[in-house]
């Protein structure tokens, strides 16, 4: 029961990772004339019209590759150490595996959370976007 129990932590710990890392960031606009005068829903449509257009014309590096490289990192990292560790101990091979399961869970934390983020070209190109249509955009959440 032991071995499912923590096999069940790992998948719920995965799913939660990987809701965190799908919602992007989006500009947030500062209230002026131009938003006042549409309003909030034609507003936040103009704002995934012009995340689709940045989409389409520069793209949007970061989000999939930096979760998957920095996993990757994490994982060989901590087998690593886990060979170290279990060298001392009289296990490397355990210390390996377990080093790796653990780095590559952190590395996958990291990735999913830094996938928020945009790529910069990415969001300048949603800023001007946005300007070009009147908004002032003051920030990214």
């Amino acid at each position: 029961m032991r071995g499912r129990a923590k096999r069940d932590a790992l998948v719920a710990l995965l799913l939660v990772l990987t809701s965190v890392g799908c919602a992007r960031e989006r500009p947030v606009l500062y209230p002026n004339a131009q938003y006042e005068r549409v309003g909030d829903a034609v507003a936040e449509e103009d704002i995934e019209a012009c995340l689709q257009r940045a989409d389409a014309h520069v793209g949007n590096s970061r989000p999939g590759a930096d979760a998957a490289r920095s996993t990757g990192i994490g994982a060989a990292i901590g087998a690593a150490v886990g060979a170290v560790v279990g060298a001392i101990t009289g296990r490397p091979g355990r210390g390996a595996a377990i080093g790796a399961a653990g780095g590559g869970t952190g590395g996958l934390a990291r990735g999913a959370l830094r996938s928020r983020r945009n790529d910069p070209v990415f969001q300048r190109f949603v800023e001007r976007c946005l300007q070009d249509l009147g908004y002032e955009p003051i920030g990214w959440r």
